[in-house]
């Protein structure tokens, strides 16, 4: 076989890479903490995750909390559901415009959604328009901080305590953001996070429901590893008690210690994870929000570390925009349709949706990643301006 042909072909300025909507920040760190958990041998949950759960837990400042550290995020969801009391029969409020995750969590137990519109500004829920919906039969509230921006947190529990609800934070966009000087994770009912593939801070897989008793903590321990009444204690050292009881249903949603391992990993970079994302979507905004038909999220990122990055354009533009990007080799992404629209909530309770209807026409997820370069960001804000003809 010739050089010619074991060489890489050249890449010219009109074949470019294609910028994903998400990336994650795997470098070498992460390959050695993966590594180092393989060699250990003990693959099921074990140290990493004993350890992960206290660096958690160290992070936000819950230290009057505790920390259960499961699969994946939708895991967490539906343990809070269970840990909130919600059960077959009852309705749980939540935003319309909301990850599939949640309404599938409040299926699980047997309960309905109840679709709320959201604040134009914030994209969260809409508190007066939530009030509105309480009914005797609800349970619990789902709020939600989308991307770069929180929820009223205070009008919550205020909502909350006046109609005896329970609540559930889904923090899966927040994490390692700040509400009023309080780290999410450190003030919620219950909270949770998600370190799926494309979040801000990554296990491969996994998720962290934070509760506030030492009960509510055991009962998620059990039910996470499939209802055993295994001491945690033990298997964070590397062993199994071959002895234990079984007392209440449980599920496969424990977290093994390869994923921990690499969230260990993720979590000592942090710093740079997050000033590298402030940075990106400030200059996003710079660029991108003098243009007339462009409507950025209203904040300068100073509290908070942005999982997304979006804008809102007319519903006319947003699909010629995204396959003008697509040309120049720039993914973009759609997050998210709205819950009432799809076929298996239809028949769902739900408020006045306006706002809802409107941004889930208006929405579009533009690349970010921790530690972008200047040359990509320009390459996604010069496609963007070059639509518009800018």
């Amino acid at each position: 076989m010739t050089a010619a042909l074991l060489s890489k072909p050249r890449v010219t300025p009109e074949i470019l890479e294609t910028i994903p909507v998400f990336k994650p920040l795997i470098e070498r760190d992460e390959i050695a903490a993966a590594t180092g958990a393989l060699e250990m041998g003990w693959l099921g949950m074990g140290s990493y995750v004993g350890r992960f759960e206290q660096a958690l837990q160290d992070f936000t400042g819950c230290h009057d909390r505790h920390v259960a550290a499961v699969s994946t995020g939708h895991a967490a969801l539906h343990l809070a559901m269970i840990i909130a009391g919600v059960r077959p029969g009852d309705e749980v409020i939540t935003p319309s415009f909301n990850n599939v995750a949640d309404f599938q969590a409040i299926l699980a137990v047997g309960a309905r959604p109840v679709f709320c519109d959201i604040d134009d500004t914030t994209l969260c829920i809409d508190l007066n328009k939530a009030a509105e919906l309480v009914s005797p039969r609800t349970r619990a509230i789902i709020v939600m901080d989308y991307d770069c921006l929180l929820c009223d947190h205070d009008g919550v529990k205020a909502l909350a305590d006046r109609c005896g609800l329970r609540v559930i934070h889904d923090a899966a966009h927040s994490f390692g953001s700040n509400y009023k000087g309080k780290r999410v994770g450190s003030f919620s009912d219950l909270c949770m996070f998600s370190f799926d593939p494309v979040k801000t801070v990554t296990c491969i897989d996994g998720g962290a429901l934070i509760v506030d008793s030492e009960e509510d903590l055991r009962r998620v321990q059990e039910m996470r590893l499939v209802g055993m009444g295994q001491p945690a204690t033990v298997m964070y050292q590397n062993q199994r008690a071959w002895t234990y009881d079984v007392s209440q249903v449980g599920y496969r949603y424990h977290m093994a210690n390869l994923h921990a391992a690499i969230g260990l990993a993720q979590l000592s970079r942090f710093d740079v994870i997050s000033a590298t994302r402030r940075e990106a979507c400030r200059y996003y905004n710079a660029r991108l929000g003098s243009i007339p038909e462009i409507r950025v999220p209203q904040t300068d990122f100073s509290e908070v570390t942005p999982f997304l990055y979006y804008i809102r354009v007319n519903p006319a533009d947003r699909e010629p925009l995204r396959a003008h990007l697509r040309e120049k080799g720039i993914d973009t992404g759609i997050h998210w349709q709205p819950g009432h629209w799809f076929t298996l909530f239809k028949e769902c309770r739900r408020g006045d949706l306006s706002v809802t209807e409107r941004v889930g026409n208006e929405i579009l997820s533009l690349p970010l990643h921790s530690c972008m370069s200047a040359e990509t960001l320009r390459r996604v804000a010069d496609g963007v301006a070059s639509f518009y003809g800018g």
